[in-house]
């Protein structure tokens, strides 16, 4: 744990690289790269006076023991600031009515001298497709408009064992198949650093709820890079966790083999604090893993503790395949920077390649869209969904689904159908299988060679809403740094490593570290020492700058 709390100084700098790519020769050698009009910003001279992001929640546990504030007053603050930009960013589907209960109790409890749980008075954001029994889950959905589970999902029940206040519920792609948030049931998430571009997705609506400071942690969920590819869109830390540190019971299934539920926060070690929280073995999970779960957040120490050369032995390799053609020259540009700068903490740099990168996008669509067609079966206006009546069963089974789900939706499940169907199982689903397995093996190969693996988090920053819609494959092919973690199971962290040129302030761009199995502690350690001493960049929207300097 972090040895004091430091004071958050909130507010927001223009872009700024503090560090450059050294003049000597490199370990490591960039692909040509697309051409874009997106460049990086120029670093700024006085960047020096900026602070490396603080943990809201130590902050927040510091003013409550210290009787500094209340728990009430803290509610109102996020849920004022909810109130004020939410119109504009529309994270939210639901919003608890019993937040300022919940603080109230807190405080009721700091009154009598009671123990507080680690997250005591934080206010968190749940995707929608994570059960909650106070309030709707909808998935994202109108075939579960209204839908209210009997049951919390077993990481929401941790949280509120923890302490947490479940702030409401937020906006997401249905059932999570999308990258944008714009195949939503409900409504469309904008980002909050230029509200004309998307959020990403299909977590969107917690990416952007925690980059706009309307919570002060999220949970989403993470098939193929929902919880990575919105952190990098939205300036904020995102945790993939290994498939199985997390119980998958109460989220609403899309690929029982690739989901996870994660974790977003302004920091890495709130990440860290909110990932320790949810994370452990859970009997009503038979795929959750037995092992025990370190606390992630006690090797996070103050910057001032670092020594010279913090990461001094820590091998890095750069995937080749990340950084040629498709990728944007400014994201290419940002990750290079970002290497350099593992190097001046000590860190050893070298590219390495990994073969079957590029199949695992087309193999990922095969084997989700599988997964999804037999999942949401169960969405048939029977068992579960809103029912269309009808004389008939087909028909009722059939009109309940054609009016609950979306185009999206509906189109995949047609390609996982098909993917599955006799005379094409083995040319289909079955290769998907075996590129799988090829794509595990190659991990595996540079993961004994390196302690962790770099990459940009996506191809590109933040998109203009609507500029892909009508184009699902240029959409699907922003997942291809993102999938073949999922297919192999792995750990990934994302946070902000610098800005390109775009909307009001600059747009941000996420490096994507990830690691071997079960190794959220390593990563999130490099994380926290990348992060601190990242000079000059200030990842706060413009939206809520000015109100929170």
């Amino acid at each position: 744990m972090l040895s004091s709390v430091q004071n958050p100084r909130l507010f927001f700098v223009r872009c700024r690289f503090q560090f450059h790519l050294p003049s000597k020769s490199r370990h490591f050698h960039g692909s040509v790269a697309v051409r874009t009009s997106e460049t990086v910003m120029e670093p700024q001279t006085h960047a020096s006076s900026t602070t490396p992001p603080s943990s809201e929640i130590l902050t927040i546990r510091k003013s409550l023991l210290s009787h500094q504030k209340k728990a009430v007053d803290i509610a109102e603050e996020y849920l004022n600031r909810l109130r004020q930009t939410e119109p504009q960013i529309q994270s939210f589907l639901h919003v608890s009515e019993n937040a300022l209960r919940d603080a109230q109790a807190i405080d009721q409890k700091i009154e009598r001298n009671e123990e507080l749980g680690p997250l005591a008075g934080v206010l968190v954001g749940v995707k929608d497709n994570i059960c909650t029994v106070d309030m709707p889950s909808t998935g994202g959905s109108r075939i579960l408009e209204d839908y209210r589970p009997a049951f919390d999902a077993t990481a929401v029940k941790k949280l509120r064992e923890c302490g947490a206040i479940i702030v409401g519920k937020t906006n997401l792609d249905e059932f999570g198949m999308g990258s944008t948030t714009e195949s939503s049931g409900f409504q469309v998430t904008a980002n909050p650093w230029d509200v004309s571009r998307v959020p990403g997705g299909s977590s969107g609506g917690s990416a952007a709820a925690v980059s706009a400071r309307q919570c002060v942690v999220s949970l989403g969920s993470d098939t193929g890079g929902s919880v990575r590819q919105p952190a990098s869109f939205c300036g904020v830390v995102g945790m993939k966790p290994t498939y199985g540190r997390v119980s998958r019971f109460g989220l609403m299934a899309y690929a029982s083999s690739l989901d996870v539920i994660g974790c977003f926060g302004s920091s890495v070690v709130d990440t860290a604090i909110l990932l320790h929280a949810i994370s452990g073995h859970d009997i009503l999970d038979a795929t959750s893993s037995k092992r025990v779960v370190p606390d992630f957040s006690s090797q996070l120490t103050s910057m001032e503790l670092f020594e010279s050369k913090p990461l001094r032995g820590l091998r890095v390799g750069v995937i080749r395949e990340t950084l040629g053609d498709g990728v944007d020259m400014g994201v290419i540009s940002s990750i290079k920077a970002a290497a350099s700068h593992l190097e001046e903490l000590g860190s050893t740099v070298i590219e390495v390649s990994l073969p079957s990168f590029s199949l695992g996008l087309p193999a990922y669509y095969i084997l989700a869209s599988s997964e999804s067609s037999s999942n949401l079966s169960r969405y048939d206006g029977v068992r579960y969904g809103n029912q269309v009546a009808s004389d008939e069963l087909n028909s009722l089974y059939g009109d309940s689904r054609a009016n609950g789900f979306g185009p999206e939706v509906k189109m995949r499940i047609l390609m996982g159908t098909y993917a599955l169907s006799a005379g094409y199982y083995d040319a289909y689903y079955k290769r998907a299988q075996q590129v799988r397995t090829l794509v595990q093996k190659s991990f595996k190969t540079a993961l004994d060679e390196n302690d962790i693996l770099i990459s940009p988090a996506a191809p590109s920053v933040a998109y203009k809403i609507g500029e892909k819609k009508n184009d699902p494959l240029a959409m699907y092919a922003g997942d291809i740094m993102t999938v073949n973690v999922n297919l192999a199971g792995l750990p990934a962290l994302v946070l902000p490593c610098g800005f390109v040129e775009g909307g009001v302030a600059g747009l941000p761009v996420g490096l994507q570290m990830i690691g071997a199995a079960f190794d959220e502690e390593k990563l999130l350690k490099v994380g926290h020492i990348f992060e601190q001493t990242l000079q000059g960049c200030r990842f706060l929207p413009p939206l809520v700058a000015d109100s929170l300097s």
